[in-house]
């Protein structure tokens, strides 16, 4: 098949979508596909472009503003102008933040009839907002943690939450602008820093606690892993990011009862947020052994060793299948729209 890979973008996850896009462009080459890299911040790649970007690695702080500002072309309309697009069988989405994984290239993609990999505009949308997911998650009786949005002084937060606070962009990912609030007085700065990433930010009550993750493929949960961040508390994203920052255990050791109830909340997360293809969900396990959804990625780092694919690996399926399913699960469920369509 003739894949296109996007891949990029003009969010703070640049590097991180750049990653992702350079290892899938190899796993689909070796799966037997055509494949076409594109940068959407800058159309499709030369070899010598390819070869350059693609094996740059990731760097220990996410790009500047300047730096982004450097690739920012005519926006995510200009993509539908790229030559080729029309002419694959299917776009593999790697783009993580901004415009790539809030629903609207995904929208784009659907206005010009081009299939896609992953969740359609509304479920993508959905799970970037972390407020509105985490409400579905309560209607849903996935536990989550209590939140406010901001404004909200110290005092509410104290009487609400309590310290420590976990403050976030709320339409983020790879921990960019997240800080760990553990008294009062610091905690405007750190809304102030979540606010140059985002126009709405987080608030949320911070669980002490193992950090686990479960993939979803095709309807079915994955292996369950366990992330221990050696540089600090949180799975920051220079612990996400660079060599040594974490070790990734799969599958977790677990008892078998908290194994199946992080496989059955990461499906039901899946379901209720109305996604497609695959997804990638993480949660907190507290010390009296309480589950806590922290969100879903609909779009999760796709390098040979980020979580999902551990958590597909645990599970038998190697890294070139893993991508190769994700394309065909696209097209199956592009043909299953057509035929409800047209009643066949």
């Amino acid at each position: 098949m003739r894949v296109a890979v996007l891949f990029g973008g003009t969010s703070a996850e640049r590097d991180v979508s750049i990653a992702s896009g350079g290892q899938v462009v190899m796993a689909l080459r070796q799966a037997g596909h055509d494949v076409i890299p594109i940068d959407t911040a800058r159309g499709a790649l030369s070899p010598a472009e390819e070869q350059r970007l693609l094996t740059a690695g990731v760097a220990p702080a996410p790009p500047s503003e300047d730096a982004l500002a450097m690739v920012r072309g005519g926006g995510p309309g200009a993509l539908l102008s790229t030559a080729g697009l029309n002419d694959v069988d299917v776009v593999f989405l790697t783009l993580h933040g901004g415009t790539g994984e809030d629903g609207t290239i995904q929208a784009l993609l659907d206005m010009a009839g081009v299939p896609y990999v992953g969740s359609g505009h509304a479920g993508s949308a959905v799970a970037m907002d972390k407020d509105l997911s985490k409400r579905l998650f309560q209607a849903a009786g996935i536990p989550t943690a209590a939140w406010l949005m901001a404004p909200a002084d110290a005092a509410r937060v104290e009487a609400e939450l309590g310290f420590p606070v976990v403050v976030k962009p709320n339409k983020q990912g790879s921990t960019v602008g997240l800080t760990v609030v553990r008294r009062a007085e610091e905690l405007e700065a750190a809304i102030d820093d979540a606010f140059r990433y985002d126009s709405e930010v987080m608030l949320e009550r911070f669980i002490p606690g193992r950090e686990l993750t479960c993939g979803v493929l095709g309807g079915q949960a994955l292996a369950v892993g366990e992330i221990v961040p050696r540089r600090g508390e949180i799975f920051d994203y220079e612990s996400k990011y660079q060599h040594g920052g974490a070790d990734e255990i799969f599958p977790a050791d677990l008892p078998d009862d908290v194994t199946q109830a992080v496989r059955d909340f990461s499906l039901r997360a899946h379901r209720v947020l109305k996604l497609d293809g695959f997804s990638r969900a993480d949660f907190r396990l507290d010390e009296a052994g309480n589950l806590w959804i922290l969100e879903v990625n609909t779009l999760p780092g796709m390098t040979a060793t980020s979580l999902l694919p551990q958590s597909a690996a645990a599970a038998g399926i190697p890294f070139p299948e893993l991508c190769d399913r994700i394309v065909r699960l696209a097209l199956e469920k592009r043909r299953g729209t057509a035929e409800r369509r047209t009643g066949a």
